[in-house]
């Protein structure tokens, strides 16, 4: 509705205004789904949820007759958030905090009781009739609320202070006499002090008293807990329609609803009414003000100053608390008197209390954001659920136009409505006329009631999902139920939806059922560029997902978001995002050897079982279920940048550096249907089936494309259309806790065998490492390692001999090989040559290729 008014403006009719919100609705959903299809999120796109679908516009109606049903719904008059471009009243959630400047005021209230402010603070009366005019004086930076003002606040334990100036008596906090004297530019001297319960109930004339007749009225002094001696004076002017706290302070002194001023209407204007002030708009009467009580002699003080302020979610200008008839959801009181005349039940507990209960039974993702949303509903006020808009799902309430009323058969009426609205939407309802609800017949005629404009709160709209969505899919989602109505496994969304959807579902699900409707919540951060600033245009550092996606593709942005801790706020730049490429590229290239390597196999008649596969194949399985088993736990608890790191470093050293390194030489030198090169490619095939469904989630494409490459190569059972619709590989069979000990130790001397040999080559002595011979000096326990090895050991360090000698301690010796390089496989071996017909290549070489080939039994 907000883009509509600054596309057409604010002169529509209602009708005109619904039409073309549902149009714009529609595009923007379209372009939603375009995005998410584009990044790979899945969903249901065909057949979406949508808020203003007529079902689901209807069922909010009903999720409503419920929250009234048990007693937590009611209509009454207080201060709630108002915005003037809105016209309309705003929640907590609709709230955003900005700087603003407003002028500042300090006003003295002079003591309309003389004698009783010097008994209060023990002087006696002969020094009130001799004592110069007194002041309670306020600091306020809402001069627009003194025409409004009704009382003053002191707090009950606070020292206030008598103060002798040059311009009378002062009633200042005692702690701010010095910044306030300051700030008045006066001299003064302490009479006497008294605490704020001895100033309880003593009258103070309303500073315009002079200026103007029609603020010719006392303002008197009530104890309030807020007013503090922190800042300002002290001293709290309180004008109940423009503050919640200002509101309950005087209600509960006994100022009735109808004794309540309000002169602001609702597009920010003074009624016309309004002595001095009338027909001018408050964010222009500041000065005003500050003018008439100069005039008046009641100004002290008046300043400029910058603070953060509420404002409009949509507009982003500033609001005010207004006093207005709404319509509430109660968070405290759950006796059955308060809970009015519809209620077919009275909850044991209070909304709040059943709220935090809620919050106790909920997983949080991270843990903080336990507290954050716990500190937001205890200390929350009342809801307030209705605002006065037209694009929304109405409040289907008739009230009396006497009494105020609801219609006595409104039970029935928001069935009827739910009814209507499912056939034609909340336009369908918005045509309707009392009359053509109510009738005019009958013991409660149209001609007595009105019809409510209201709608409900947007975050009603989404907050209430949670009702339409769930019941919708829980014949095919079990889990979308439990015992106490609709819950969903997880929640996720920004960090500042603790304020927003997922505070609104709370309260909405606990009104309704008594408990959260999720079981968990997830939330993120937002992006900021690489120094943690915030996106902007105008910073030159604002990264468009649409353009980065078509730059990069979806699977990088998909990457970066998986890799970056969202528990914080995400970084992005390019450069970022070209680190994230590389990284792409090596589990690519990983992935690219394995299939490459297994295009050949058919895991149902070429698989080696298990327990015949050789000791480093059976390793590298033990070590893909370690994997799996940590990388399954991360996701357990939807850690994902853990899981990126992990796969990255399980592809480039557990694989890369370490097992497809030694696995080369078996692979391409070995006979293509050997036992030693089928028991590599029974290892591969496993792990690439595996790793593909650890990747599937945040490399959806990639997994995906090679899945269809890979699984026509497994068993029959083993085709599907999708990834997706796998489980995790079985790897239980797998584990072996020792031969994982025992390869951590061989890595270990491998890579210091690597470093001698890196040493050497620098040196300029050898070329690649097979031109090295290597001699390793191991103490007992480590000869028996390296030892099972056999002559293996040399296929292990990739060199053309590995042989072992006695030492205390780890020794390396490197020597270039003086024997000839085999042309095929590079080793430098003896036997080069010895079968004549074949003179260039080793041994081993013409067996695998002419004889009954070589055998390996560990790598």
């Amino acid at each position: 509705e907000n883009q509509i008014e600054k596309t057409f403006g604010r002169n529509l009719t209602r009708a005109d205004v619904q039409a073309k919100s549902r149009a714009y609705a529609t595009e923007q959903i379209a372009q939603q789904r375009a995005d998410f299809m584009r990044v790979g999120v899945l969903g249901d796109w065909d057949h979406p949820y949508r808020t203003m679908d007529f079902g689901n516009e209807a069922n909010e109606i009903r999720a409503l007759k419920r929250i009234v049903e048990r007693g937590f719904v009611y209509r009454g008059l207080k201060p709630v958030y108002w915005c003037f471009d809105c016209g309309s009243s705003l929640a907590e959630f609709e709230i955003e905090y900005a700087d603003k400047k407003s002028q500042t005021v300090d006003v003295g209230f002079l003591a309309a009781e003389p004698l009783k402010l010097a008994a209060a603070f023990g002087l006696t009366s002969a020094f009130a009739k001799d004592a110069k005019e007194a002041f309670a004086v306020i600091w306020t930076t809402t001069a627009w609320t003194i025409p409004a003002n009704q009382a003053l606040n002191v707090g009950p334990e606070i020292d206030y202070a008598l103060v002798d100036t040059g311009r009378g008596l002062l009633v200042l906090a005692a702690a701010l006499v010095e910044k306030c004297l300051a700030r008045y530019e006066l001299s003064g001297t302490v009479i006497a002090t008294a605490k704020g319960s001895a100033l309880d109930g003593l009258n103070f004339h309303h500073p315009l008293a002079l200026a103007d007749k029609g603020y010719d009225r006392l303002s008197p002094v009530y104890v309030a807990e807020y007013a503090t001696a922190e800042d300002g004076t002290g001293i709290v002017h309180s004008a109940p329609a423009y503050g919640v706290e200002d509101f309950n302070s005087c209600r509960a002194n006994g100022l009735t609803v109808d004794d309540i001023l309000n002169p602001v209407q609702g597009n920010g204007v003074y009624e016309a009414t309004l002595p001095l002030f009338g027909g001018q708009h408050i964010w222009k009467a500041a000065p005003l003000v500050a003018d008439a009580l100069q005039a008046a002699g009641r100004l002290f003080a008046t300043s400029s100053m910058v603070h953060s302020y509420p404002h409009c979610w949509r507009h982003k200008t500033p609001v005010i608390y207004r006093a207005a008839a709404q319509w509430f959801v109660r968070m405290d009181e759950a006796d059955a008197e308060k809970a009015g005349v519809f209620a077919v039940e009275a909850p044991a507990r209070s909304l709040r209390q059943t709220a935090l209960a809620a919050i106790e039974e909920t997983r949080f993702y991270p843990e903080n954001g336990k507290v954050r949303l716990r500190d937001m509903i205890a200390n929350r006020p009342d809801w307030c659920i209705s605002r006065q808009r037209n694009w929304g799902v109405p409040l289907p309430f008739f009230l009396h136009k006497d009494s105020g009323e609801l219609h006595p058969d409104t039970m029935a009426l928001m069935d009827r409505a739910a009814a209507i609205v499912e056939q034609g939407g909340v336009e369908a309802w918005s045509k309707l006329s009392v009359e053509d609800v109510l009738g005019s017949e009958g013991e409660h005629p149209a001609s007595r009631y009105t019809k409510s404009n209201d709608i409900l709160d947007v975050w009603f709209d989404s907050g209430s999902s949670f009702f339409h969505v769930l019941n919708a899919t829980a014949g095919s989602h079990p889990g979308a139920t439990s015992e106490h109505g609709p819950a969903a496994d997880l929640y996720l969304e920004g960090h500042d939806q603790h304020r927003g959807w997922f505070h609104s579902s709370l309260l909405i699900a606990c009104a309704m059922t008594g408990h959260a409707p999720y079981r968990g919540l997830l939330t993120h951060g937002f992006a900021v560029d690489g120094s943690g600033r915030k996106m902007s245009k105008s910073l030159g550092n604002f990264i468009s997902l649409q353009d980065s996606t078509h730059k990069l593709g979806a699977e990088i942005i998909r990457l970066w978001c998986a890799a970056t801790d969202y528990s914080g706020d995400l970084a992005i730049d390019d450069k970022i995002l070209a680190r994230v490429v590389d990284a792409y590229r090596r589990i690519r290239n990983t992935l690219r050897f394995l299939l490459a390597n297994t295009s050949d196999f058919d895991a149902a008649k070429d698989a080696v079982p298990l327990d015949q596969l050789l000791e480093i194949d059976r390793w590298a399985l033990a070590r893909a279920a370690q994997f799996q088993t940590e990388v399954l736990a991360h996701y357990e608890v939807y850690e994902f940048h853990p899981v990126v790191a992990k796969l990255q470093v399980f592809c480039s050293e557990d694989l890369g550096a370490f097992y497809l390194d030694i696995l080369k030489d078996r692979l391409y030198t070995t006979a293509a249907n050997s036992p030693a090169r089928r028991s590599a490619q029974t290892a591969l095939w496993h792990i690439t089936n595996a790793m593909l469904r650890w990747m599937a989630p945040f490399l959806s494409s990639t997994a995906e494309e090679a899945w269809k490459v890979f699984a026509p190569k497994g068993p029959a059972s083993a085709k599907p259309t999708s990834i997706f619709i796998e489980t995790y590989s079985d790897t239980g069979a797998w584990g072996d806790g020792a031969l994982l000990a025992k390869w951590s130790r061989i890595r270990e001397i491998r890579d210091a065998v690597n470093k001698e040999i890196e040493a050497v080559r620098s040196a300029g002595q050898v070329g690649s490492s097979l031109q090295a011979n290597v001699v390793i000096g191991v103490n007992e326990a480590d000869r028996a390692v390296l030892a099972s090895l056999g002559n293996d050991l040399r296929f292990v360090t990739i060199t053309s001999a590995a042989t072992l000698s006695a030492s205390d301690d780890l020794s390396i010796a490197v020597s270039p090989s003086t024997a000839t390089k085999c042309e095929r496989c590079w080793h430098y071996r003896d036997d080069v040559g010895t079968d004549p017909a074949h003179p260039t290549i080793c041994g081993r070489c013409t067996s695998n290729l002419y004889g009954s080939g070589e055998t390996r039994t560990v790598a």
